[in-house]
């Protein structure tokens, strides 16, 4: 269990503390750096000795050439000399790459000559990333709304409080491909870093869609005034479509999430009762 400190003991702790963009920087530069000396990114962008030179990791045998030609920029590498101008897109982007290529050494010797540091030769890229998820998610969920890294490696917003165990928890439904697979490409849609309004408008469509998928089988376990009423939120707020008697001046920002989360709780409700009563 995470030390309750004296003030939180007493029932006075501080308000969440919040990190601004340099804050996030600097806390993930002296991390990020660290580990590169440690070796854990040896396996898949190389190292140099003083003896040898550069040797090659498994992504070839020039990393800032190979950040350049994944994520379309040539300003990331080093990333000692570089991180402190990367931009917010700059910075997601390369915990992303940095994720996708880091491994815990789990054999190495220190070359002593000139201080050129830790030769590595064997590997856990799981147990890499695994330690690199929980270090990058203790800074990330603390900016801005909070992020977090996923298993898959991507940097996806954390869903409002209360609501993550309705994210995590799987549905399985006999139409995959039309229920379960919309869901997931709805949540990474709408959760995924900086989510423009058609992006999240789009997921909320997806849910919808899904229900009006599920339609035929929710007749038979909601009342008929119910199972109207789910779509015309949908209808109603310019969701599904276009039309002069749809409201369009209302704060999507706030109200997106907050029809989103309405949906997919009525999806996760809807196939639960579908189970519950089966034809």
């Amino acid at each position: 269990m995470e030390k309750l400190y004296y003030s939180e003991r007493q029932g006075r702790r501080p308000e969440t503390p919040k990190l601004s963009f340099d804050e996030l920087k600097r806390a993930a530069k002296v991390y990020l750096v660290g580990i590169q000396v440690e070796g854990y990114f040896q396996e898949g962008l190389g190292h140099f000795c003083v003896d040898s030179g550069f040797s090659p990791g498994l992504i070839g045998g020039d990393p800032e050439i190979e950040i350049r030609l994944t994520l379309g920029k040539s300003h990331l590498w080093p990333i000692a000399e570089t991180l402190d101008d990367w931009s917010e897109d700059d910075f997601f982007d390369m915990v992303e790459f940095l994720c996708a290529h880091v491994s815990k050494p789990i054999d190495r010797y220190y070359h002593q000559w000139d201080g050129c540091g830790w030769h590595c030769t064997a590997f856990d890229a799981e147990e890499g990333r695994t330690e690199f998820r929980a270090k990058l998610n203790r800074f990330l969920g603390f900016y801005d709304s909070g992020f977090e890294l996923n298993r898959a490696g991507e940097i996806l917003a954390i869903p409002p409080t209360g609501l993550e165990r309705l994210v995590a928890e799987p549905l399985v439904h006999h139409d995959p491909d039309n229920v379960t697979g919309r869901i997931k490409t709805a949540l990474h849609k709408f959760r995924h870093h900086r989510a423009a309004i058609d992006e999240r408008r789009g997921a909320v469509r997806d849910l919808a869609d899904v229900l009006e998928f599920l339609r035929p089988e929710l007749k038979r376990v909601l009342a008929s005034q119910d199972e109207k009423d789910l779509f015309n939120i949908a209808n109603s707020f310019g969701i599904r479509h276009h039309r002069s008697d749809q409201r369009t001046d209302y704060d999507q920002e706030v109200w997106l999430d907050w029809i989103f989360y309405y949906y997919l709780a009525t999806i996760h409700t809807a196939i639960r009762l579908i189970e519950k009563h089966p034809t």
